[in-house]
């Protein structure tokens, strides 16, 4: 195989978790090349905390199974390394402990004046619900949001999408994702 042959194609990931009220937690992950089509989908089997687990872990519940539980072990099944991940989910970012790959939180989609899409550097912290602090940013049409003790995500993520900013909607992904993993869930109870 040539040098060019073994080259990574450019890829993002996206990593939500989805609560079912009568399945529990169930996480999604997907991979797309830098123009939107698919080259991974995986997702989880129903998690659902036990009385025990919900009154030991109290607040921190929800960073444990969103981020430890479901986000780390989806991002590991993942065969292909994408430049970054995006969530739509907040406590999904407790993955980013342990993943090596960027992880951002996509917050709203940001009117642009003129149709215009931009890469913008201003950025500022805010703390969240959960107590962590989030560095937000403008990444293309979105507002974004990385952990404050991951600042330097941020850049990478910003230098990496700017080739690629024009090519896909990095929110489009989540209703493709949410749809798999319905699609899934009717299959697994067809079975």
């Amino acid at each position: 195989m040539s040098a060019s042959g073994s080259k990574s194609v450019p890829s993002v990931g996206f990593l939500t978790v989805q609560e079912f009220t009568d399945l529990g937690l169930i996480g999604g992950y997907l991979i797309l090349n830098a123009v939107g089509r698919p080259l991974e989908f995986h997702c989880t089997a129903p998690v659902r905390p036990n009385r025990a687990q919900e009154i030991l872990y109290g607040p921190t519940l929800a960073p444990f199974l969103y981020g430890e539980q479901i986000g780390q072990t989806l991002v590991a099944k993942g065969k292909s390394r994408p430049m970054f991940v995006c969530t739509n989910v907040e406590p999904v970012l407790s993955a980013r402990e342990f993943v090596s790959v960027p992880l951002v939180l996509l917050t709203e989609h940001s009117g642009e004046a003129n149709g215009q899409h931009r890469l913008d550097t201003a950025h500022s912290a805010i703390p969240t619900p959960m107590g962590r602090k989030l560095l937000t940013f403008q990444l293309a049409r979105h507002q974004a949001a990385v952990a404050e003790d991951h600042a330097r995500d941020r850049d990478k993520i910003v230098e990496q999408w700017q080739p690629h900013a024009e090519a896909i909607d990095l929110f489009e992904p989540f209703s493709r994702l949410r749809e798999a993993i319905e699609e899934a869930q009717r299959g697994a109870a067809r079975t």
